[in-house]
């Protein structure tokens, strides 16, 4: 299994060198915003709309203040916008009153944030603290590692724990963001173009798609 994972994790690096996160930010909350609004929705959608919103409240203590209803207005495109505003605006005002206006460097007061769960802490702490184990295990994280044989069922967190044990914990993070990508181009849930897959050797499950 070693050598699996490292050979996996070498040619995702040649495909996909810069390891970077899809949403677009400058400020370490709005990456906790930006992450909130991708549930259930793209990271294009998401880049979309962000610029306004983070115009309209530029600063942590204009979201904080902002109105719920106004909010909505701006994310409505992301889906399940009454949720998501709630969320964000709800977060935003506990970043202030308890965390002194930055986002919490650890998984236990992460996870007491509205609209925080697991796949948002460890994206959190592995972007901006580069915490060494950080697993993000979204759709396509589930999906291609259990293609690849390094995971098993659709448990995020259960997935998550598998991934801790045999991913380098210096790697994690950059794998998952190399992983969504890959999920994107190559290995799509409904029709993975298989043939000349980079990864295929390491594959369970390849499928002679052209």
């Amino acid at each position: 299994m070693k050598e699996k994972v490292s050979g996996i994790i070498a040619a995702l690096k040649t495909i996909y060198p810069d390891a970077v996160c899809a949403l677009h930010y400058e400020k370490d909350y709005e990456l906790m915003i930006s992450v909130r609004l991708s549930a259930q929705c793209t990271d294009a959608r998401v880049n979309l709309v962000t610029p306004a919103l983070f115009a309209a409240y530029p600063t942590l203590e204009a979201m904080a203040n902002a109105e719920i209803s106004d909010v909505e207005s701006y994310v409505r495109s992301c889906g399940f916008y009454k949720h998501k505003a709630r969320d964000i605006v709800l977060a935003c005002q506990m970043l202030l009153t308890q965390y002194g206006g930055r986002v919490p460097d650890n998984m236990e007061d992460l996870l007491r944030l509205p609209g925080v769960g697991r796949k948002t802490a460890n994206l959190l702490l592995g972007d901006l603290y580069r915490e060494p184990g950080s697993v993000v295990c979204d759709t396509h994280c589930i999906r291609i590692c259990g293609r690849l044989g390094l995971s098993s069922g659709k448990d995020p967190e259960k997935v998550e724990h598998q991934l801790r044990a045999i991913l380098p914990p210096e790697e994690s993070s950059d794998f998952c963001h190399r992983i969504v990508l890959f999920g994107r181009d190559t290995c799509t849930a409904r029709s993975p173009k298989c043939i000349g897959c980079p990864l295929s050797q390491w594959c369970c499950e390849t499928k002679s798609t052209p």
